[in-house]
């Protein structure tokens, strides 16, 4: 009979409030924040984050740190050459042994032997070939040469398949022969694989007859063959690794005890299938190796093998290729080369990971991992709180509107509500007319005659008011390298973002649209802003960009246009007459005719063009203070860290002169 269980309740005692979420992900995300504004993509910012770790937690870095260290000490284990010293030191043994013997013997036959055995050639290999058919006098040297045999079987055998050595202790010609047919079957199943024509049914039944050998017990035909291919791997960069001389002789001992237990067709073939199913690991280059003694070849393939997968998971935790994810990390893997510790760490980044998706911060699309509209509004209202901050600690006041976006005053009349509406609702009217409307429909059936009063689209009605003046604002931001170069790309971004916060939440009656420019010019969403790093590219469009801005202002007619370009260089690109950019550097007189050109038909517009000018290159200032008397726009030149304050100052200064003035 199962004893029963009680449980006891008490008060909470404190600590971390268990029903919380397990990670600060907003903390998470300002952290995130930080290398978004300051230039960064949000796949490099994340990659960042986890590379820290959060919480106290250890990153990618400490993951990583591990992997070199014990990459180093697997480096100092040895050298790889133990294998053919063994050879070595047994072959002088057994021919020392055997001269021992030969010594008292008087016989002709005896100083014959002698003579032969000062005739080996000083190549291990062939030495050990031509000793095959040596008629041995002494027995302890016949064991010695023996040993020869069964040591290069066992390592060759062990390098390939792990384990081997045990099943091959004491091994007959029959355990050679189930060794053989083992690795006969095994390549017929990879033949099978490659023609797609392998189940899992022949892995089982593989198994089920050869499992014996492979003691890490792999669960399907993948497993298996990725444990396999590392080992095979390791095994050529070990020969690689040798001098020409130790390569050649360690190849022949290995050919020759191979061909001597039947394995040698079999091994080249399973070779050839490794490889061909797994190309994408390291099966060449060399690897330096010390330490004051020398590793067997099943050893030095193990560490080689080892040091392969320490490789491979240092590039994982990077996470930086295309489409990365933490998922990508094989736990099985960190475990075998970094013990079970560090799979716990990575799993504790990978919450963290989870949970900015699963709180709606960011997501994945085609375009990789991105900000989602959530994330970015908390971005942008991060950038605004730092520009705001920068303009209270200088003294320059707050510049919030609690009225904001509001219409103006009302003129009496009301109108139907159309989507996109933003005037206050005729509250009075609004309930009228669903009152009228609900009284010329019958009365719910039970309802004992009370109508009841539900309001529908069409009953609403807004207040008409005055109209107040609107800006269309385009923001032309330059992306070209040498804003990075500078360091001023995140800066911009900052301010970019800032601004497009500032007026979508404060002044939702004005419009702005962002263009970034380099060698060509495209319209920036937030999202796109955001994750953008910059452009390495040559060129400096800002042609192409006011063409955009021009287009932007066309579709706001009624709306005060403005731009304001933000860039650290002179045009240095145009629109050619064929349609794409040319870029010269100096600058051709094509280049500064187009763009003013450009220039004066955004001022025939009626629109200002403020320039933020971030470096103070005279040709650079030169051809702004031109554009400025052509269009009768402003320049400035905000020190490092102000560029916000400017644009914003100058946006919320410019649009309370056009009230005023329009008043």
């Amino acid at each position: 009979m199962t004893p029963r269980q009680y449980w006891r309740y008490g008060q909470w005692a404190g600590g971390k409030d268990p029903l919380e979420n397990p990670y600060d992900v907003r903390k998470a995300l300002d952290e995130m924040a930080d290398d978004v504004l300051s230039g960064n993509s949000a796949r490099e910012a994340l990659n960042r984050l986890l590379r820290r770790g959060a919480d106290g937690r250890p990153g990618l870095d400490d993951l990583r740190r591990q992997a070199r260290d014990r990459a180093r000490d697997l480096r100092r284990q040895g050298k790889m050459d133990g294998t053919l010293l063994k050879v070595k030191e047994l072959l002088e043994k057994a021919v020392e042994q055997e001269r021992h013997a030969l010594f008292p013997d008087p016989d002709d036959s005896a100083r014959l032997a002698e003579a032969e055995l000062d005739q080996l050639p000083s190549d291990p290999a062939r030495a050990v070939q031509e000793l095959q058919q040596y008629n041995w006098r002494s027995p302890e040297a016949a064991q010695t040469f023996q040993e020869i045999q069964d040591l290069l079987r066992k390592e060759v055998l062990d390098s390939q398949f792990k384990g081997m050595k045990d099943a091959l202790e004491n091994a007959s010609q029959q355990d050679m022969e189930q060794i053989r047919q083992m690795m006969s079957d095994l390549n017929d199943m990879l033949d099978s694989d490659a023609k797609g024509e392998h189940t899992p049914e022949q892995f089982q039944e593989f198994m089920d007859k050869h499992g014996e050998y492979f003691p890490e017990n792999p669960q399907n035909l993948e497993e298996l063959v990725d444990q396999l291919a590392r080992r095979a791997a390791a095994q050529a960069r070990l020969m690689d690794s040798l001098t020409p001389q130790q390569r050649a002789e360690l190849g022949d001992l290995m050919a020759q005890a191979l061909g001597q237990a039947g394995l040698s067709d079999e091994m080249s073939r399973l070779q050839a299938n490794l490889k061909s199913a797994r190309p994408d690991l390291r099966w060449g280059g060399r690897e330096r190796m010390q330490g004051e003694g020398s590793m067997g070849m099943s050893d030095a393939t193990s560490a080689l093998a080892e040091l392969g997968e320490l490789d491979e998971l240092s590039g994982l935790f990077d996470q930086n290729y295309p489409g990365a994810t933490l998922d990508d990390v094989d736990d099985e893997m960190v475990e075998r080369a970094l013990g079970s510790a560090a799979v716990d760490n990575l799993a504790q980044l990978r919450e963290i990971e989870r949970e900015l998706q699963k709180q709606g911060y960011l997501q994945r699309t085609s375009e990789g991992l991105t900000l989602t509209p959530r994330a970015l509004r908390r971005l942008g209202s991060t950038a605004l709180r730092r520009v705001f901050a920068d303009l209270a600690s200088r003294g320059r006041g707050g510049h919030d509107v609690r009225n904001s976006g509001a219409a103006g005053e009302t003129t009496g009349a009301s109108r139907a509500w159309e989507f996109g509406d933003e005037q206050p609702l005729d509250v009075v009217r609004t309930v009228r007319n669903a009152v009228l409307r609900s009284a010329s429909s019958p009365a719910a059936p039970g309802s004992s005659g009370k109508r009841r009063v539900q309001l529908s689209v069409d009953d609403f009605e807004i207040a008409e008011t005055e109209r107040r003046t609107s800006t269309a604002v385009a923001l032309l931001v330059d992306m070209s390298y040498s804003m990075e170069l500078r360091g001023t790309w995140g800066e911009a971004k900052t301010t970019a973002l800032a601004l497009h916060s500032l007026i979508t939440t404060k002044y939702p009656q004005d419009a702005i649209q962002i263009i970034g420019f380099s060698d060509y010019a495209r319209v920036l969403t937030p999202a796109a802003l955001a994750g953008h790093s910059w452009d390495m590219v040559q060129g400096t469009n800002l042609q192409h960009a006011l063409i955009l801005a021009r287009r932007f202002l066309d579709s706001h007619r009624n709306a005060d246009p403005t731009i304001l370009v933000i860039t650290d260089g002179e045009p240095t690109a145009h629109i050619a007459k064929d349609g794409f950019a040319t870029f010269a550097w100096p600058p051709t007189r094509e280049t500064l005719a187009a763009t003013l050109a450009e220039v004066e038909r955004a001022t025939r517009r009626g629109a200002t063009i403020n320039v933020f000018m971030l470096d103070d290159d005279p040709r650079l200032i030169y051809f702004m203070q031109e554009v400025a008397r052509r269009n009768g726009g402003r320049l400035f030149e905000p020190k490092p860290g102000r560029l916000g304050e400017f644009v914003v100052s100058d946006y919320i200064t410019s649009r309370g002169a056009k009230k005023r003035k329009s008043a």
